[in-house]
């Protein structure tokens, strides 16, 4: 069996969940195929991250910007619901970077 996923998505919220000692990233994520009125819905994917992943997170990334995560569902000692826990996170693109080239 495989617990394998990758996200791709623009960060909307970076916050800390003191009682799992992890960063939990909200990543909204457009749908591939358009509704019935012809546009893409997204969704609103909250990405647990543990270690050293969640520091280089929250120092190197801001809200808006692009990052691919690749992680697998797990349920938490103390949740009640599957999370998606980050494995590995690439970031993409900043909108930093993309001011500093339109200078």
């Amino acid at each position: 069996m495989c617990n394998n996923y990758v996200l791709v998505g623009r960060i909307k919220e970076i916050k800390e969940d003191k009682t799992n000692k992890c960063a939990i990233v909200t990543l909204t994520v457009p749908q591939s195929f358009k509704n019935a009125n012809g546009e893409h819905d997204t969704n609103f994917i909250d990405v647990r991250m543990f270690g050293s992943i969640a520091e280089s997170t929250k120092e190197y990334c801001k809200i808006g910007d692009i990052v691919g995560v690749r992680g697998r569902l797990q349920k938490l000692e103390n949740d009640k619901e599957l999370n998606v826990i980050a494995e590995r996170v690439s970031f993409l693109s900043s909108k930093a970077l993309r001011k500093e080239d339109e200078e």
